[in-house]
């Protein structure tokens, strides 16, 4: 059971589930938009219903719908999920890249100047930050 469990916890599981529920939702809006579509189209064509349209004995109106509505699906998700999320990851590759590019300090650098700074205290210099005895 624990292996269960822990693939039903599994992030990737969970943010597919996310992703089929908002998947549904948004093709109920994608479908009710192209139905609005396909009426307009319909209604300038002079054919009050789009989808019972047909062209020599061959329904073709459910096809086009259908086609409409992989257009629209197709052009919303690469507006406001591709081009966005690309933005996005390029800002975040660039940030990284640019942490990645900085010199790390080492351990060996901290002793180092700790080293300096105690042959500085045992000399009588001041350390940075302190004032020097005015005598």
């Amino acid at each position: 059971m624990k292996g269960f469990r822990d693939f039903l916890m599994r992030g990737n599981l969970v943010e597919l589930a996310v992703a089929v529920i908002i998947g549904t939702a948004f093709a109920a809006v994608v479908k009710a938009f192209t139905a609005m579509i396909t009426d307009i189209i319909g209604k300038f064509g002079g054919v009050p219903d789009f989808s019972d349209t047909s062209v020599g004995g061959i329904s073709v109106g459910a096809f086009i719908t259908a086609l409409l509505t992989f257009v629209l699906t197709a052009a919303v998700v690469y507006w406001l999920v591709v081009i966005p999320y690309n933005r996005v990851s390029a800002r975040l590759k660039k940030e990284q890249d640019q942490a990645e590019s900085a010199p790390a300090v080492t351990s060996e650098d901290l002793l180092t100047e700790i080293r300096d700074l105690m042959r500085s205290q045992a000399a009588g210099s001041p350390t940075p930050g302190q004032v020097p005895d005015q005598r």
